[in-house]
């Protein structure tokens, strides 16, 4: 890089993840979606094959990675 310029920062990607009752990652649906549609359709076609098991309502949230790499509620598990 020359002397003097300015670096390039790259934009953050946001990440989303989907999180249980107590807000840690999900114990089955734990991975990376690239938006909030993709990681709750995920979350609902999930849910809709466990509800055929005659299950109770389990609590799911979503969570969106920030800038400096840790993460922030976007839906709380229940709401």
């Amino acid at each position: 890089m020359p002397r003097g310029a300015v670096p390039q920062t790259l934009p953050h990607v946001r990440r989303y993840r989907l999180v249980d009752g107590r807000g840690a990652p999900h114990p089955v649906l734990d991975d990376l979606y690239d938006s909030l549609e993709a990681a709750w359709t995920d979350a609902s076609r999930w849910w809709q094959r466990q509800s055929s098991c005659g299950q109770e309502p389990i609590e799911i949230g979503v969570e969106v990675s920030t800038p400096c790499g840790s993460w922030r509620t976007l839906r709380f598990p229940g709401s």
